[in-house]
């Protein structure tokens, strides 16, 4: 038996906005910062800011090879939630096909 979690126990995920990513890789990157001493200042953590600034270099064309931009990612989940609707909505056609083929008989 899994223990129930409360609705206390459950922590909202912390969104940011573009601006503030973007204000934060700047700040990060100015001379004389650490992303340690940033992230601090800002109240995130330093690995959140890590992977901004990663992300923030690939949208510009200066991360590594294959790497997807912010834009392409956004695209790609995108298309994967309309792949699982139509999987769905295809898979209940199918049923429904079985259903009124065995009526018919």
């Amino acid at each position: 038996m899994k223990p129930e979690k409360s609705a206390k126990s459950k922590s909202k995920r912390r969104t940011f906005s573009p601006e503030f990513k973007s204000e934060a890789v700047r700040l990060a990157q100015s001379p004389g910062q650490s992303i340690a001493i940033v992230a601090k200042d800002l109240g995130i953590s330093e690995g959140n800011l890590r992977n901004w600034i990663k992300q923030d270099a690939v949208d510009t064309g200066n991360g590594p090879a294959g790497a997807l931009t912010t834009a392409e990612k956004q695209e790609l989940a995108a298309l994967r939630r309309e792949n699982k609707e139509l999987r769905m909505e295809r898979e209940i056609l199918r049923k429904a096909t079985v259903f009124f083929a065995k009526q018919q008989m």
